[in-house]
């Protein structure tokens, strides 16, 4: 195709009718408006004409290639890049980074450094130059960002640094969930840079509405492309029927419908542009994770080695793919279903039919004859963080290889190849990669080892092409900062908490209270160990859950229980450890202690004598039972707090708002309050908004709250609603999809449709 080469920065009469296309300056790049065609973004690529059209020429040929052929379809354009890519480019392509700060940061994961010591908050690391430059990485996980503005240039300047590089294919950009909100938040319809705010996943599913959920998923990728990102790791969809499970709160509930409603309204709210399918404002959407992360072993979670096994002793792995198959594949939107897939660390143990047992992105039955076969999937099949890095202890949070523990680094690459997966998450070096491929030579020959190569690159870059990145992947500070956090952004995600909330007791309609004077009594902040077991934070101290100056925008503030009209109590729910401790070990134990949800200590009388599953090469045994033992929770002292303030004050109202992450044990606290609501990652002015009436309660509970630990033990990993619900002093049973409003429970086209009592 004959083509002319054009100089930036020269408007160009592409016809006797007019001007078809001009270049114009952005902040930091250039791009091209034409009337006829996208936008084109760019900073170096030569421009391209091809009958009064623009196109950049991002090989720098001086030809219009077919990948650069915005007319094209994407999977042409696809198909022809990956053909022109050497091999190292395409082992490139196949890496997810690890974890990237911006700016970043000396200090933990994913240690950063830079060259000029006098960089701007937007300059690339040395670390993230390499990964792009020689490892030929092309999609980026990005975590903390100063600011949308710094956000913005940081993208911009990723965009134009692999912009002259080889062929010169953009950054994917990418995000785990980045819209949660903070309890002591003040609601300000000016996020002052922020963005939008909303409960978590378990709250949006506590609305019982997927319009709802498809809102967040409309405004949260405007938001994610003002700042420069592509590619969401979400949403969560793992049937959460393990009620121990620490990510329960990430998920949309127990239920198989709702579920599945609720994965369908994200994926289309994300991934469908305005103009009904993909385009400049879609975001890929990756569904996590097949074929479920819902059913661990005694709510075990399998970031950790003791955490490895998902059981199914229930047989109910079809509830579980239900999001998948059922919502994620099948959208209303043009988009058909989403772009990619992220298997869980686990060992789904007992699934495949051939009787191998290892973690889910090295099944070849889960991914390719599950996945891909039975369910048709052709999207992309990216690893979670870390599978393929060796794996130092039980308890340690490092490699997650688990099932090839005995395999070397390249090996793995190879086994999870085999497999069917695409990309390797956390992993910015191309060197165990292009080992696996020649490990694929060596058993099938030169040809079938490119054919491979070439599927995945193909997947991968349709996720760029689809999006419009090869067009314009720069995005303009200025507007990141108009857009993200916006007011009506923020009011959105403000109304979508106030619906999160689930009141399940208001005696005597406690509840909503007018203008009186409140208690609200210090809690006991325990220090817990985070995610990664460590100890993290301030040391345990005494607090207000909530700032006295919003309580006195709606109470006059009492300083005891005996002057205030009603108290109330912001807590948490049980926090009980991660089911493993190091300290029973080194008496002679296996390690393994309950996970508990009551408050009190507890003595798992009711677990099984042997295990479902167990083993590893660092254990002697197989069973990891924990029957018989004794833990206590880390803040029992919430409890403690409930019937100390019901004590003080005699028989005036006590309001009680625990905050969930997952299902608890509340019967030790119940009778002891007049009114309880439950949060799932709100503002404390949400409730306040709730307490007083200026908003009525709507939400339903998106699980079963069990009555006792007793019926946590005995109901099933992978069973949806298995257990006996607590009933209240007030007749109520709090099942899935109880709710209250003022005039009682909730009945209403969502509970009907979800199969609520």
């Amino acid at each position: 195709m004959k083509t002319r080469l054009l100089l930036p920065l020269l408007l160009i009469l592409a016809s006797a009718c007019g001007p078809k296309w001009e270049v114009r300056e952005g902040d930091g790049y250039l791009y091209i408006t034409q009337k006829d065609g996208p936008t084109l973004g760019y900073t170096t690529a030569p421009i391209l004409e091809d009958k009064g059209l623009a196109f950049k020429d991002l090989n720098r040929n001086g030809v219009l290639d077919r990948y650069e052929d915005w007319r094209l379809p994407a999977l042409d354009r696809a198909k022809d890049l990956a053909a022109r890519m050497s091999v190292e480019q395409i082992a490139g392509l196949m890496l997810y980074s690890s974890h990237q700060a911006i700016p970043g940061s000396a200090y933990g994961f994913g240690a950063a450094s830079y060259s000029d010591p006098d960089h701007k908050s937007w300059d690339l690391t040395d670390q993230q130059k390499k990964f792009l430059e020689e490892d030929h990485l092309r999609a980026v996980l990005v975590t903390s960002v100063e600011s949308p503005e710094v956000a913005a240039r940081w993208n911009n300047n990723v965009q134009a640094f692999v912009e002259g590089i080889g062929l010169g294919i953009p950054a994917n950009n990418s995000s785990d969930p980045r819209n949660e909100t903070a309890a002591t938040a003040e609601f300000n319809m000016g996020a002052g840079g922020q963005i939008s705010l909303w409960p978590t996943p378990l709250g949006l599913a506590a609305s019982f509405d997927p319009a709802l959920v498809r809102q967040f998923g409309e405004i949260a990728s405007q938001e994610y492309r003002a700042l420069g990102i592509a590619t969401a790791l979400s949403p969560q969809i793992d049937l959460a029927t393990e009620p121990r499970w620490s990510r329960f709160g990430g998920t949309f509930g127990e239920n198989p419908a709702l579920d599945t409603d609720m994965a369908r309204a994200y994926v289309d709210g994300f991934q469908t542009s305005d103009n009904g399918g993909w385009g400049h404002q879609s975001v890929n959407a990756m569904v996590k994770h097949w074929p479920s992360g819902g059913p661990e072993e005694g709510g075990r979670d399998a970031h950790f080695n003791y955490g490895k096994y998902a059981v199914y002793p229930g047989s109910k792995l079809k509830d579980h793919l239900r999001a998948f198959t059922e919502g994620a594949f099948r959208l209303e939107g043009g988009t058909g279903k989403a772009s990619a897939v992220m298997p869980y660390y686990t060992i789904s143990y007992g699934i495949d039919p051939s009787g191998k047992n290892v973690g889910n992105s090295y099944s070849k039955y889960i991914i390719s004859d599950l996945l891909r076969g039975e369910y048709g999937y052709d999207g992309v099949v990216c690893t979670d963080w870390n599978i393929t890095y060796d794996n130092a202890a039980i308890e340690s949070f490092d490699g997650k290889c688990w099932g090839v523990e005995g395999l070397t680094v390249a090996q793995r690459h190879y086994q999870a190849l085999q497999a069917g997966v695409d990309q390797f998450g956390g992993n910015n070096d191309k060197d165990p990669v292009l080992e696996a491929y020649q490990m694929w030579v060596a058993d099938f020959g030169k040809t079938a080892a490119r054919e491979r190569f070439e599927a995945s690159a193909v997947r991968l870059l349709l996720n760029s092409f689809r999006t419009g990145l090869f067009e314009n992947p720069y995005t303009s500070p200025a507007k990141a900062t108009e857009v993200v956090g916006n007011p009506a952004f923020m009011q959105a995600g403000y109304q979508a908490q106030l619906k999160s909330v689930v009141m399940v007791k208001n005696h005597a309609s406690t509840l909503p209270r007018q203008r009186a004077k409140v208690y609200v009594p210090q809690r006991l902040y325990p220090q817990t160990p985070g995610m990664f077991g460590l100890f993290m934070g301030a040391p345990a101290h005494w607090d207000y859950p909530i700032d006295r100056t919003l309580v006195e925008k709606y109470y006059d503030w009492a300083e005891t229980p005996e002057e205030a009209d009603f108290a109330l109590l912001l807590i948490q729910e049980p926090y009980p450890g991660t089911g493993y401790d190091v300290k029973d070990r080194q008496k002679g134990g296996n390690g393994y202690v309950p996970i508990s949800l009551q408050y009190r200590p507890y003595t798992a009388s009711y677990a099984r004598e042997v295990s479902l599953a167990g083993g590893d090469p660092k254990e002697a045994f197989t069973n990891r039972s924990y029957k018989g033992k004794t833990v206590t929770t880390y803040n029992e002292s919430d409890l403690d707090l409930v019937l100390k303030t019901r004590e003080e004050m005699g028989d005036k109202p006590v309001v009680v708002v625990v905050n969930l992450t997952r299902p608890a044990v509340l019967s030790e606290l119940e009778p002891y309050a007049d009114a309880i609501l439950l949060t799932f990652g709100v503002q404390n002015q949400a409730v306040l908004d709730l307490v007083s009436g200026a908003a009525e309660p709507s939400g339903l509970l998106p699980m079963q709250m069990p009555a006792d630990m007793r019926t946590v033990e005995e109901q099933y990993e992978d069973v949806p609603q298995d257990m006996r619900c607590l009933k209240d002093t007030e007749g109520h049973v709090w099942d899935f999809a109880f709710g209250l409003n003022w005039s009682g429970p909730i009945r209403d086209a969502r509970t009907r449709r979800y199969g609520g009592k």
